[in-house]
């Protein structure tokens, strides 16, 4: 897994790329919006990967689950 961002959309039952720059542009920064203001708290919700659904590829999601471990977010 490379270290930088990936934009997708889900659309219908597949995961499909965004390649326009405006958007990319704006996706980020509201992720970048909504992580800055979690005064109270906030939760992640990070999905269990599943070989049988290939829109909850494990090879992605379960990298994305240990490091918000390691990084000593809680498990709840």
């Amino acid at each position: 897994m490379d270290n930088c961002w990936e934009f997708k959309n889900f659309r219908s039952t597949e995961w499909q790329n965004i390649n326009d720059v405006i958007r990319k542009r704006y996706l980020l920064n509201a992720y970048r919006v909504l992580l800055t203001r979690a005064r109270q708290g906030m939760i992640v919700f990070i999905p269990c990967g599943d070989e049988s659904d290939r829109t909850r590829n494990p090879e992605f999601y379960d990298p994305v689950y240990e490091y918000f471990i390691q990084c000593g977010v809680k498990c709840i």
